[in-house]
C-alpha cells in the first residue's frame, strides 16, 4: 500500500494496533477473531475485504483467491513486526470470495494455507476458505441467552441427546446429491420435534468445526472457526442454534483444543515452522493418532484456543462446549512409550502449560459467560477436574464419569446368572460420585469400533435383550449425575453407528424397539419431571441404598431425597429374569409410596397386568428399616415410587 492508504488503514477499525499485539502476546487478546481473519468492511470509501494471519516466521505473506486469479503477485501483506501479524486490505473482493494465504518459508518454499480464523471453507475435499460476513444475521433468542446467565446448570436438568448431523437422518441419495446430508435450518426443525418429544434438555453436536475427512467424525479440525459447510453455511448454523433456543433446546458443541490434523492446507507447519505445535515432537506429536498437539506454552496459541472457545459461545450462542480429549493433553506422556515423551521440569509426566491453560480457558470463559457449560471428557482419576481453579482445580462445569460408564456396561453385558458375583459393579461408583461435578455418558465411543451397539451388548434372546436395556437406562437416569444417551441408543439400534449411513429408523416399526423408545421417553420426562433427580447431583444427602447388596438376586434399591423432604422417588431395578412376587422393600418414612413407571406396563411391551397404583408403607423390618411394603417385582422389573 502507500502512504496515503496507510494513513488511511490507521483510522480503521479493523487495524491490528500495538496494542492488539500486545494482548495477543500475552494470550488475552479475548476477541482476536474480530481482527485476524477475513472481514468485510469499506475503506476509504471502497468496499471490499480487510485480511489478516498470524505468520511470524514467514519471509513473506500474500493472500491470493479468485479474485486475483489466485496469484499472489501485487497482494503482499503488510507485516507487523511487534508479533509477525500480517494484513492486507483488497478493494473489490465481497462476500463468497474464495482465499488462501499464500506464505514464502524462510526455505523459500511456497504454502498455500486456509485461514485459521476464517469463518467459512468450501466443502471437501476443496480446502480453500470462503469470505463471509457473520453480522448479517439477526438473533432472536435474546429471551434464551438472558435466562441462560441467571442459571446454575449443576441444579438443572441436563439430559443431553448426543447427534451427529450427517447420520441422523438422511435424504435420498442421488447423482447431485451424494452425500444425503440434512442442512442446518432442515436438521433444526427436525431435530427440535424429536428432542421435544423424547425429553432431552439439550443437544450435542459431534464435529462441526470444519474438518477434510468424514471418518475423523469431526475430530480432527483444519477449520477452528469455521461451522463445517457440509450442512451450509455459518448463517445456515446460527439459523440452527437460534431456532433451538427458540423451541428452549440447549445446545452443546464437541470442541477439539488437543490435537489438529497434519492436512497441507491446516495449521501444521503454518509459516514454515512449528507455529501452532510444539517443536519437539516428542512433545507435538501424537504417535498413535498420527496428529499434532498444540504448544500451550507459547501465548498465541493459547489465545487462539481461548478466543475460539468465546467464539463459539458468545458469538454463536452455542451453551457449552464438551472438551475432547482431555487427559491426552494433561500427561505428557499419554499413547506414548518411553523415548516418546519429555518430562516436565519437575521429572514429572504432567503437562503443566496445558493445566495452566485449563485454568485460564474456564476462568475467563465461564466468568464472561455464566450459566455456559465446560465438560471435560477426562478419562482419569485427575483431582479436581471440576474444581475451582483457585484451589488448584481445572474449572470445568462438569466431567464425564467414564468410571461409572465402564463398570455400568461391563454388569450389563454379563449373563444374570454372573451377575451376583459383580453386584459391586454397578455401586462401585456412588463411592467417588461426590468428588466432582458428572455426567452419566452412554456416547458414540460405546457404539463403535466392533464394541457393538447398546441393545446388541445385551446378554440373552431377543426379548430379553430390550428388557435388560430398559432396566438399565432406569439405573442410569436414577442415579445421580447428569445424563448422556448418543442418537439411536433410545430406540435400541441393533447395527454400529457408521457415519456412512442414517440411523435405522424403520426399526420403529416393530414392536420391541418402540416399546423400548416410549421407556426411554417416559424416563426423560420422569427426569425432568422431578427435581430431586437433578437438584441434588452433587449432595450425598440426596441419595441413600435402600439394598446395595442384594447381590443374589441382583436387585438394587435406592432413594432420592429432595431438601424440602417432598416428592422424592424410590427406585427398585431387577436385573435377573426372574419374577420376585413376594418382594418386600425397605422405605424411609410411614408413608403412601406412588407408583409414577411400572416396566410392566403395556406402552413398554410389559404384561400390563392390573396394580394398585398406591402403596402404604408398614411397620414391618426390611432391609435394615422399620417400614416396607410388598411390590409384585417382574422379571427385569423397574419400579418408580414417589413419595
Amino acid at each position: 500500500m502507500g502512504e496515503k492508504a496507510k494513513t488511511k488503514k490507521e483510522a480503521h477499525d479493523l487495524e491490528i494496533t500495538v496494542f492488539d499485539q500486545y494482548l495477543f502476546g500475552q494470550g488475552t487478546h479475548y476477541d482476536i477473531f474480530k481482527k485476524l481473519g477475513a472481514h468485510v468492511t469499506e475503506w476509504d470509501g471502497k468496499k471490499g475485504v480487510y485480511f489478516a494471519v498470524w505468520a511470524p516466521n514467514a519471509e513473506g505473506v500474500s493472500v491470493v483467491g479468485d479474485f486475483n486469479g489466485w496469484n499472489g503477485a501485487g497482494y503482499e501483506m503488510n507485516r507487523h513486526d511487534t508479533d509477525g501479524i500480517y494484513d492486507l486490505f483488497v478493494p473489490g473482493a465481497d462476500v463468497g470470495a474464495m482465499y488462501k494465504y499464500e506464505i514464502e518459508t524462510q526455505s523459500g518454499e511456497k504454502l498455500f494455507k486456509a485461514d485459521p480464523f476464517g469463518n467459512y471453507a468450501q466443502k471437501r475435499p476443496e480446502t480453500a476458505s470462503i469470505v463471509t460476513d457473520l453480522t448479517t444475521f439477526t438473533w432472536t433468542d435474546k429471551e434464551w441467552m438472558e435466562k441462560r446467565k441467571d442459571l446454575d446448570m449443576r441444579q438443572n436438568a441436563v439430559a443431553i441427546y448426543e447427534v451427529h448431523i450427517g447420520s441422523w437422518r438422511k435424504h435420498e441419495l442421488t447423482e447431485q446429491d451424494e452425500d444425503g446430508f440434512y442442512n442446518y435450518r432442515e436438521f433444526a426443525h427436525e431435530i427440535v420435534k424429536y428432542v421435544k418429544d423424547m425429553g432431552y434438555t439439550h443437544v450435542e453436536l459431534m464435529g462441526i468445526a470444519e474438518h477434510p475427512f468424514d471418518g475423523s467424525w469431526g475430530y480432527q479440525v483444519t477449520g477452528y472457526y469455521a461451522p463445517t459447510s457440509r450442512y451450509g453455511t455459518p448463517q445456515d448454523f446460527m439459523y440452527m442454534i437460534n431456532y433451538l433456543h427458540r423451541n428452549k433446546v440447549g445446545v452443546i458443541l464437541d470442541w477439539v483444543p488437543a490435537h489438529f490434523p497434519r492436512d497441507a492446507h491446516g495449521l501444521a507447519c503454518f509459516d514454515g515452522t512449528c507455529l501452532y505445535e510444539y517443536a519437539d515432537p516428542r512433545k507435538g506429536e501424537h504417535p498413535d493418532w498420527g496428529t499434532k498437539i498444540f504448544d500451550y506454552g507459547k501465548n498465541e496459541v493459547k489465545n487462539f484456543l481461548i478466543a475460539n472457545a468465546l467464539f463459539w459461545v458468545e458469538q454463536m450462542h452455542v451453551d457449552g462446549l464438551r472438551v475432547d480429549a482431555v487427559a491426552s493433553m494433561l500427561y505428557l506422556d499419554y499413547g506414548k512409550r518411553d523415548g516418546q515423551w519429555v518430562a516436565n521440569k519437575y521429572g514429572g509426566n504432567k503437562n503443566l502449560e496445558a493445566i495452566e491453560f485449563f485454568k485460564h480457558l474456564n476462568s475467563c470463559l465461564l466468568g464472561r459467560n455464566p450459566g455456559a457449560m465446560m465438560i471435560a471428557e477426562e478419562s482419569t482419576a485427575w483431582p479436581k477436574v471440576t474444581g475451582k481453579p483457585e484451589d488448584d482445580g481445572l474449572g470445568f462445569t462438569m466431567k464425564w464419569n467414564m468410571g461409572w460408564m465402564h463398570d455400568f456396561l461391563e454388569y450389563m453385558k454379563l449373563d444374570p446368572y454372573f451377575r451376583k458375583y459383580n453386584h459391586n459393579k454397578m455401586t462401585f461408583a456412588m463411592t467417588y460420585a461426590y468428588s466432582e461435578h458428572y455426567v452419566l455418558v452412554l456416547s458414540h465411543d460405546e457404539v463403535v469400533h466392533l464394541k457393538c451397539s447398546m441393545i446388541n451388548k445385551m446378554p440373552g434372546i431377543y426379548e430379553d435383550k430390550f428388557s435388560n436395556l430398559k432396566a438399565g437406562y432406569a439405573f442410569m437416569i436414577g442415579h445421580p449425575g447428569k445424563k448422556l444417551l448418543f442418537m439411536g441408543q433410545d430406540f435400541a439400534q441393533f447395527q454400529e453407528w457408521s457415519e456412512k449411513r442414517e440411523l435405522d429408523w424403520y426399526l420403529l416399526s416393530e414392536d420391541q424397539h418402540q416399546w423400548m423408545q416410549n421407556f426411554t421417553r417416559s424416563l426423560l420426562h420422569l427426569y425432568k419431571k422431578y427435581p430431586v433427580l437433578y437438584q441434588r447431583d452433587h449432595a450425598p444427602e440426596g441419595f441413600e441404598w435402600i439394598n446395595a447388596d442384594d447381590c443374589y438376586r441382583s436387585i438394587y434399591s435406592f432413594v432420592r431425597l429432595s431438601a424440602n423432604g417432598k416428592r422424592n422417588l424410590l427406585f427398585i431395578c431387577n436385573f435377573t429374569p426372574v419374577e420376585r412376587e413376594d418382594y418386600r422393600v425397605g422405605v424411609p418414612r410411614r408413608r403412601t409410596y406412588k407408583l409414577v413407571l411400572d416396566s410392566e406396563a403395556k406402552e413398554f411391551g410389559g404384561s400390563g397386568r392390573p396394580k394398585p397404583q398406591t402403596y402404604k408403607a408398614v411397620r414391618q423390618d426390611c432391609d435394615g428399616r422399620k417400614y416396607s411394603f410388598a411390590y409384585p417385582l417382574a422379571p427385569y422389573g423397574v419400579a418408580v415410587f414417589e413419595f
